[in-house]
């Protein structure tokens, strides 16, 4: 009888961690936890993308290949769609190193095969199209642990890091991108991680915090200069970064003397200027009237380019003023990152340099009238003005789609995270409720976002290489709230639920690449637009071009 109160301190322990729902879905701890989620990542690549015939995903494959063929032989890229650049670009630096090394024979258009030798052909290409395909998974792979490490920084509870990493890796999103070779996950991926980048940041204040905030004006340039539509992500930041301040990111000392602080504001300014003189030519061009006309550029405002542009640069003024009243950030560190953040997306701007060609220049600094060119005509037309109850029209009309989305129920997709929402909606009211206001603001701004953004991709049908722009969101917004609602993990219904989301979420996100898998499709839709795309690559199973 003496040794039962000890027995009972002893087996309440052992009972609470049997309870543990995060301890049971992440026993195998983090570096492990890390390797499985690769390990499952590189099992799927190899048998629903890596083994796939070369031209079942020929969109965009064959585009983005061909470009990084005819780049390698010294000719001007051809494909500006999106643009494309930095994966180009990627594709192109690949082939060469791996032709380098002895892996890759055919790495420009001139060592490709002719069509009239179709085996030959077929093999090269072959080649070509799977060395694409690992680069796609290395550059998803190396996204995915970004996107871990800095999120465990966010997080308290490494748990919580694991399982949206988790989430991430098989996101409807990364399944796509980590198989084929899309411009969009080297678009969004540099934007979300400037945006954990200044979460990070934003909470612990340092005398180098104006660096990591070029460093994410940098991302965010990049990320732009591969697909367009980026900008719509670029766009949020400024208010999606206000609610995650604290306590701890009040500026530091340095940052409060005067002696200390205004040279620093000066030297940044200098860098600012500087690095603004070296991009001023790509400035230049980029509001070049006659270059837009001639690419068939429409304003989107008044009739004038450059509006929106200069909104959004006093927009995240304002933003980063607001941000310093609030979380007691002192004016000349408010000052000196503004200016770092001039100085880093003027620096990210000189990559456009590398292969400089002025529909990319043009793409870049007009975003959204580029995304204009591949609308369709009931979207151009409210875009450019001619009827702001038609701009409500569509947005509304937008939103709701994005709604039946995430219900599942009313308008099914691959995309896993529409079932976290489900839990998030409910996660912010018990957030607010139980006094956590500042976690479910920030969970309500991520989630608002994404819905958002994705209100204005129905435009285009919410494709499922879209995803990657705000799946992050609300993977965020989810491991935010679980974060704080820790002690949800010992209800009852807690593990059964998260095993139920595990299978789900990986169900759903591979419905995509397993279609693809076992497609029976030919070939043949590729002659619809090979003429255009790859014009100096003809293909064996299309009919010769008639004179």
């Amino acid at each position: 009888m003496d040794q039962s109160p000890t027995r009972a301190s002893t087996t309440q322990p052992r009972i609470r961690a049997a309870q543990d729902a995060f301890d049971r879905l992440t026993f195998l701890g983090w570096r492990w936890g890390l390797t499985a989620i690769v390990a499952g990542m590189a099992a799927s690549f190899l048998l629903f993308g890596y083994a796939l015939i070369y031209w079942r995903n020929a969109d965009m494959d064959f585009m983005v290949i061909y470009n990084a063929l005819v780049l390698n032989d010294g000719k001007p890229q051809l494909f500006f769609d999106h643009t494309g650049y930095i994966t180009i670009l990627s594709v192109k630096v690949w082939f060469e190193l791996l032709h380098g090394l002895g892996l890759l024979n055919s790495y420009s258009l001139s060592t490709i095969p002719p069509a009239s030798d179709p085996v030959a052909f077929d093999a090269a290409m072959t080649a070509a199209v799977r060395a694409g395909r690992v680069l796609a998974f290395l550059i998803a792979t190396g996204s995915v642990l970004v996107f871990a490490a800095l999120v465990r920084v966010i997080v308290r509870d490494w748990r919580v890091a694991l399982l949206a990493t988790f989430a991430f890796a098989f996101s409807g999103g990364v399944a796509v991108h980590s198989r084929i070779l899309r411009t969009e996950l080297v678009a969004a991926c540099p934007v979300i991680f400037a945006l954990l980048i200044l979460i990070v940041i934003g909470r612990r204040a340092s005398v180098a915090r104006p660096l990591g905030m070029a460093v994410a004006a940098a991302l965010c340039v990049l990320g732009l200069e591969n697909k367009v539509q980026a900008i719509l992500l670029i766009g949020a930041l400024p208010v999606l970064v206000l609610p995650f301040g604290g306590a701890e990111g009040a500026s530091v000392a340095f940052w409060r003397h005067a002696r200390s602080s205004w040279p620093a504001v000066i030297i940044a300014a200098v860098a600012a200027l500087a690095a603004a003189w070296a991009a001023w030519p790509l400035i230049a061009t980029g509001f070049d009237r006659a270059l837009l006309d001639a690419a068939q550029f429409r304003p989107l405002l008044l009739g004038r380019f450059g509006i929106y542009q200069a909104a959004l640069i006093v927009l995240t003024g304002y933003c980063m003023i607001a941000y310093g009243v609030i979380w007691r950030v002192s004016a000349a560190e408010t000052l000196a990152s503004m200016c770092a953040i001039a100085a880093g997306a003027a620096v990210a701007l000189l990559a456009l340099n590398l292969e400089y060609n002025t529909s990319n220049v043009i793409a870049v600094f007009n975003p959204l009238e580029k995304m204009l060119t591949f609308a369709d005509a009931s979207t151009a037309a409210a875009a450019s003005g001619s009827s702001l109850s038609g701009i409500l029209r569509l947005l509304l009309d937008g939103l709701a789609s994005v709604l039946a989305r995430y219900s599942f129920v009313l308008h099914s997709s691959p995309r896993p995270t529409v079932f976290l929402t489900w839990l998030i909606v409910p996660g912010i009211i018990s957030a607010w409720s139980r006094g956590e206001k500042q976690a479910a603001i920030q969970a309500l701004v991520l989630l608002a976002a994404a819905a958002g953004i994705d209100a204005l991709g129905v435009r285009r049908g919410l494709k499922s290489e879209y995803f990657i722009f705000t799946d992050p969101l609300i993977i965020l917004a989810g491991a935010i709230l679980l974060d704080r609602l820790a002690d949800m993990r010992f209800h009852k219904w807690a593990y059964p639920v998260a095993m139920g989301l595990f299978g789900l979420h990986i169900a759903v996100g591979q419905a995509e690449p397993i279609k693809y898998a076992f497609m029976r499709r030919g070939p043949e839709s590729i002659c619809e637009w090979n003429r255009h795309y790859l014009p100096l690559l003809p293909l064996p199973w299309c009919p010769a071009a008639r004179p």
